[in-house]
């Protein structure tokens, strides 16, 4: 019965030390994927880890595959086919949630 209230333990706590909310920008367009594929670029979480992005009420989910954002108070960097996914590109900077 302790290992699964470890288990238990540990989960929620993953679950919840790994939400964010700041502000998203995206890369420039010499910088996409090649292929179109949603990623992103995060100071932190490992690379290939997929991050669930929302704004306004859309979601997507994005691959990590660079570190970034280097300006302070930006959380994460999109790439532009996940920026249009969300339907960002007019702003430019939004205020996200990641998960």
């Amino acid at each position: 019965m302790r290992a699964l209230t470890t288990l238990l333990f540990c989960f929620v706590t993953f679950s919840l030390a790994h939400a964010e909310n700041g502000l998203a920008s995206y890369y420039g367009y010499g910088k996409t994927a090649g292929n179109g594929e949603m990623t992103c670029a995060h100071r932190t979480r490992p690379f290939g880890s997929v991050l669930t992005v929302s704004y306004r009420g859309r979601s997507i989910q994005c691959r990590v595959n660079d570190r970034g954002p280097f300006i302070r108070g930006r959380i994460v960097d999109l790439s532009v086919p996940a920026a249009r996914a969300l339907g960002m590109m007019s702003a430019g900077v939004v205020r996200v949630s990641l998960q």
